[in-house]
Parts: C-alpha cells; sequence; structure tokens
C-alpha cells in the first residue's frame, strides 16, 4: 500500500532527480502534486526543475562519488534519472543497497548505452531492427561502414536529442560523421554505432507506461526531428491496424524486459505495416510534450503516478494534438520572448516557456501547444501561433 505523509517530515516522501531539464521540470511539478519533496541534480545551476524543487545541487552526474554522496545525504524514496550522462554503476550499486531508481537500475544501464538496449531488442528479445555495427577505433568505423553500406547513420553510443549523430550520405561525410561522434558524445570520444539507414514512411513514440496495476499505451505519437533532435509531434500518428498491433507488441516486450514502475518512450520507424524498433527512453519522451494538451493525465503526470506504486485506469484522449518546439540560437544568458497575447490568440492553444537560463549556439527554449479538430490543423494552428512568437536574445 502506497503511503505519503507531509512533506519535509520524517514521514514525508522525497525523490531525487538525476536531471533537471523541461522534461524533469514537469515531474517535479506532478510529484509535489502528491506532497512529494523534490530534490533536483543537473550539471548547471537554475536548471528547469532547480526553479521548483525543494532542493538542489549542482554536479557532474557523472561523477559517481559525488552523486552518491548527494544521495547517502539525502535519502530519496525515489531516484529519478531524466537524463542518460548518468553514472550508472553507482546507481547499479546503491539500488542493491535497497535505494529505488525509477524504472530500476539495469533499465538505465542499458538504456544510457546504446550498445546494451541494441543487443537486448535484436539479440536477446528479436525484434526487428536495422542492420548494426559497432566500433571503437577509426579503423573499426570505416570497416563498419563498409559493412553496413551507404547510407548509414552514425551515433555515439552515449548521447541525447541528436547530440554527435549524423546521416553518411556519400564518401565525404564519412571523416565528418567521425569526427562529430566524438566530439557529441555524453561521456566523450569513444565507441560508436553505424546504423544500416531504415527506409521508413514515417517514425514514432509509443509511450508506454508501466505500472501497479499492468501497462497502458498511449495513441501513438509522431514526430519530425532535424538531426536527431525533435522540433514538431502529434498524437495521434494515423497508422494501419497491422502496424499498430506490431507497435503495441514491440513496446510490451522491450518496457517489460526492461522492467520497472514509470513512462518509456519506445521509438520506431515505420514502413507500410512493417515495425522497426529504433531506441527506448525510461523516462519521459520530448516528443510526448503533446500530452500535456492531448491527454487529462500528460507523459509527466503518468511517470508520477506509476512510480510512487499508484494504478492507472485509464487515460482520457481528448483528441488530436500538436506540438512545436521553441529553438532558440545565440550566444547569451538573456533571452526574452515577446508577442505572447498573439500567440495566444487562438483557441486551443498553449505555451510552456522552460526558464532556462542560457544559450549557447541552439537550445530548445519552450514548447507550443495546440489542439483542433486533425491534427493537420494542429500542426497548422502550432505554426500560426509559433510565426507570432518574438524573441530577443539579448
Amino acid at each position: 500500500m502506497t503511503k505519503i505523509g507531509t512533506p519535509l517530515t520524517s514521514v514525508g516522501k522525497k525523490a531525487l532527480l538525476c536531471g533537471s531539464g523541461e522534461l524533469g521540470k514537469e515531474v517535479a511539478i506532478e510529484l509535489q502534486r502528491y506532497g512529494v519533496e523534490v530534490v533536483a541534480l543537473d550539471r548547471y545551476e537554475n536548471a528547469p526543475a532547480m526553479q521548483v524543487a525543494n532542493k538542489s545541487y549542482t554536479l557532474s552526474m557523472l561523477d559517481g562519488e559525488k552523486l552518491r554522496s548527494i544521495i547517502e545525504t539525502e535519502k530519496p524514496d525515489h531516484i529519478i534519472p531524466e537524463v542518460e550522462a548518468i553514472a550508472t554503476p553507482a546507481l547499479v550499486a546503491l539500488e542493491k543497497e535497497g535505494y529505488n531508481v525509477t524504472p530500476n537500475a539495469n533499465a538505465a544501464l542499458l538504456t544510457m548505452n546504446r550498445e546494451g538496449i541494441r543487443r537486448l531488442a535484436a539479440e536477446t528479445l528479436g525484434l526487428p531492427t536495422s542492420r548494426y555495427v559497432f566500433a571503437d577505433t577509426y579503423e573499426d568505423f570505416r570497416k563498419g561502414i563498409d559493412t553496413v553500406g551507404i547510407p548509414c547513420v552514425v551515433k555515439p553510443i552515449m548521447s541525447s536529442s541528436g547530440h554527435g549523430q549524423s546521416t553518411v550520405k556519400c564518401e565525404a561525410d564519412i571523416d565528418k560523421a567521425w569526427k562529430e561522434a566524438q566530439e557529441g558524445g555524453r561521456a566523450g570520444a569513444g565507441r560508436v554505432i553505424v546504423e544500416a539507414f531504415v527506409d521508413f514512411d514515417y517514425e514514432i513514440t509509443l509511450l508506454t507506461v508501466r505500472h501497479c496495476a499492468g501497462t497502458t499505451l498511449l495513441e501513438p505519437v509522431g514526430h519530425h526531428q532535424v538531426s536527431g533532435d525533435y522540433r514538431e509531434s502529434w498524437q495521434p500518428q494515423p497508422m494501419s491496424p497491422a502496424a499498430i498491433e506490431k507497435a503495441r507488441d514491440i513496446a510490451t516486450k522491450i518496457t517489460g524486459a526492461l522492467g520497472g514502475y514509470g513512462i518509456f518512450g519506445v521509438e520506431m520507424f515505420i514502413k507500410g505495416d512493417n515495425v522497426i524498433f529504433s531506441e527506448v527512453s525510461p523516462r519521459p519522451h520530448d516528443t510526448g510534450m503533446v500530452t500535456m494538451i492531448s491527454q487529462d493525465l500528460s507523459e509527466f503526470a503518468l511517470h508520477a503516478r506509476a512510480l510512487l506504486g499508484l494504478p492507472v485506469p485509464s487515460v482520457r484522449f481528448y483528441g488530436p494534438s500538436a506540438s512545436k518546439a521553441i529553438v532558440v540560437e545565440g550566444e547569451s544568458d538573456k533571452v526574452e520572448f515577446g508577442n505572447l497575447e498573439k500567440v495566444l490568440e487562438e483557441p486551443g492553444v498553449q505555451i510552456r516557456l522552460f526558464g532556462k537560463p542560457e544559450v549557447h549556439g541552439h537550445r530548445r527554449m519552450g514548447v507550443i501547444l495546440a489542439t483542433d479538430e486533425t491534427v493537420e490543423k494542429a500542426l497548422e494552428k502550432a505554426e500560426r501561433a509559433y510565426a507570432k512568437l518574438e524573441v530577443k536574445v539579448l
């Protein structure tokens, strides 16, 4: 039986977020709705979730000793990874000592490393995936490209949001892809995966919730990415009955193998009725931000509910919806958003500004949400709202 006592007392519940970006911020808010104390960790100060948490720490979460020290000091009831760049061996050791990691330390370990999750999916579970080769050196990388063929996609085995990812379309792209993968990995230079380019009609994220009463699969989320980084998403993505059945089967199998309670973002490529597994994140997914307007329980509310050991009897889907990322370019710690009254003048439009403290190069700083009679109309509405937004990098 789940019990939650008065926050900030000996009978209260405490959650520690490993990662405090925009996704962690929404999880923190949802946990606080249940009276849970939230401690937020990230590599930089004033990260979005830190701004709403009860307490925060700034550290590199790849520093296992410092991470362990904070966890031993705070003694959280729940440790919640929000990013891949975490000293997961430390989480594995802490879980063995009795700490509760969401969904579990092994899932965080496997999914932080593309090799772990790809081998689980393809070699252990027999799920359909693209052809792939792992490489540690430039020489092995070149051999991997010869094996897989051109075009192909190159990614660091540890990265997220498209960092270090590129597509090799011709011989001239090979050296550039290697350099980008070595510079873009979350854990620095090292091992990469070379994947055969998949011919697909569209790609989806199938948000899957494992909770104490079973597994709940949400309406499929379609999305558009630029260099592996999400730009727009929509729900529901139209799919054939055969494709949705296969996608649900894959999502159920991969999340069942990972285990634990919480939400998983299962990414897949769809070609006609065929479905190919791509990746899975054992946490809320950036493309799933559309659920903040499309459902009565967002992916963040579902994550909080599940990890607290509470059931999800049903999820009410409101209707066709879309999200559009607000990407800011420049170099500054002062960004101003204007003309908001025009952005929000149409019914069925919402905006979330994440409160990130600075931008260097380009950074996702907010999201526009829209709902309408069809997905196409929702996307058009989000685009109209985005066009009205004024962004100043001061």
